[in-house]
């Protein structure tokens, strides 16, 4: 049984949601796609199947709209808010990403529907929050995602290199994450209260959280905080974390060890590849091994020892990635318990073993096509909340017949 086996979600569609809806789904619960006349606009995204488009050979949409049912209605007309109104008369969950007064025009917002359906959860996202008039105004998710503050903390320690933009939706998906994680939470305080309650997601503040240190460093000491090639951004300049190893792939040496454990398994493993003589801090990596007590990362730079031991186990990271191929790293820090990663294109990060033996890749069958289409999977690992995608993306109005009957569909 999956994690939201039971649950009922209805979805405007739109693209700033499609994610929260899919992660919903393919969790399991049942999410009703509610698309207009005619289809959402987002049948005809690119990329497409085989470069041809056509409203059911979009690849976006594929992906979005993995494990949902489709119906077509029109909110615009009466019996079309009668038919939704019958959903949400079932539904424990409403997403949308509408202008921030549609629905209140239409007679569907949360006061209206909350008098109807006091359980239901309703969540709605947009740029800025349903209080702030600018959420009504154009945005993309380049200007979202650069005015929340990641394009500005993304980039190189070449400061004469652009910022750098992630692709893919990341603004909306990044919005999405923080709608599904409130969502959950309100399932849960529902369990105790009985009561529904109103979600206002801002995209842009969902942004600028994921900044992680970069906003309250400014905050704070009121000072630029600057790019820096693979690792957060700050105010003062942290030492390089990317290297090629001998393979010429390169690699991030990530997390260097901050407990004994993980002092002595780098300690052991550039011993047993021979490189201890090639470092001269290795002294420092087995006083990192035998450390009593808590290992003080505020000291880094105040207290010599610290700031010695923790620096070489960055070298150490360094020294190995240089001397064996990137997987050979990647596989040895596995092992040692330290969190670094391969740099790779996402085609090959698709197909990396590691990936493959996690079951990322799936496929998922098209009666349409009669053959398998390889997507990508969870994007989490929940042993005892099973994940998975239930079906593809539907058609248009594919459902109507299930969920209204032959009269109504």
């Amino acid at each position: 049984m999956t994690a939201l086996n039971g649950m009922r979600v209805i979805e405007l569609a739109h693209e700033r949601v499609a994610f929260a809806g899919k992660l919903l789904a393919d969790m399991g619960a049942d999410v009703i796609l509610v698309e207009p006349p005619g289809g959402a606009a987002e049948r005809h995204h690119p990329p497409f199947l085989n470069d041809a488009p056509g409203p059911d050979r979009s690849l976006w949409w594929w992906h979005y709209h993995t494990s949902k049912r489709s119906v077509e209605i029109d909110l615009g007309a009466p019996a079309g808010r009668e038919r939704l109104l019958a959903l949400i008369d079932q539904a424990d969950v409403l997403i949308e990403a509408e202008p921030t007064r549609r629905l209140a025009d239409l007679g569907l917002d949360w006061p209206d529907l909350a008098t109807r359906r006091p359980t239901l959860i309703h969540a709605a996202l947009t740029p800025f929050g349903r209080g702030n008039p600018a959420s009504d105004l154009p945005a993309t998710d380049l200007t979202l995602m650069a005015g929340g503050g990641p394009v500005w903390s993304c980039g190189y320690d070449d400061h004469s290199l652009p910022p750098v933009r992630g692709l893919g939706d990341q603004a909306a998906n990044t919005g999405c994450h923080y709608a599904v994680m409130s969502i959950l939470t309100a399932l849960l305080a529902r369990m105790t209260t009985g009561r529904g309650q109103f979600i206002d997601v801002s995209i842009h503040a969902a942004l600028n959280v994921t900044t992680e240190g970069g906003s309250y460093q400014w905050l704070v000491n009121g000072t630029t905080v600057q790019r820096q090639t693979g690792r957060h951004a700050s105010i003062v300049p942290t030492g390089p974390t990317q290297v090629q190893c001998a393979d010429g792939r390169y690699v991030n040496t990530g997390v260097p060890p901050r407990i004994p454990a993980e002092f002595a398994a780098l300690n052991e493993w550039l011993n047993a590849l021979g490189l201890a003589d090639q470092l001269p801090e290795a002294v420092f990596l087995e006083m990192g091994a035998t450390w009593q007590g808590p290992f003080d990362l505020s000291l880094i730079g105040k207290d010599d020892t610290v700031t010695a031991v923790f620096g070489a186990g960055r070298e150490a990271l360094k020294l190995i990635a240089r001397s064996i191929s990137a997987y050979d790293f990647f596989m040895g820090c596995q092992r040692a318990g330290l969190a670094t990663g391969i740099i790779y294109a996402p085609e090959e990060a698709f197909e990396d073993p590691h990936f493959r033996a996690r079951g990322f890749d799936v496929p998922v069958f098209h009666p349409e096509l009669d053959r398998y289409i390889r997507y990508p999977g969870a994007p989490w690992r929940m042993p005892a909340s099973p994940w998975r995608i239930a079906r593809r993306a539907p058609t248009l109005g594919e459902h109507e017949h299930e969920l209204f009957g032959p009269e109504d569909s």
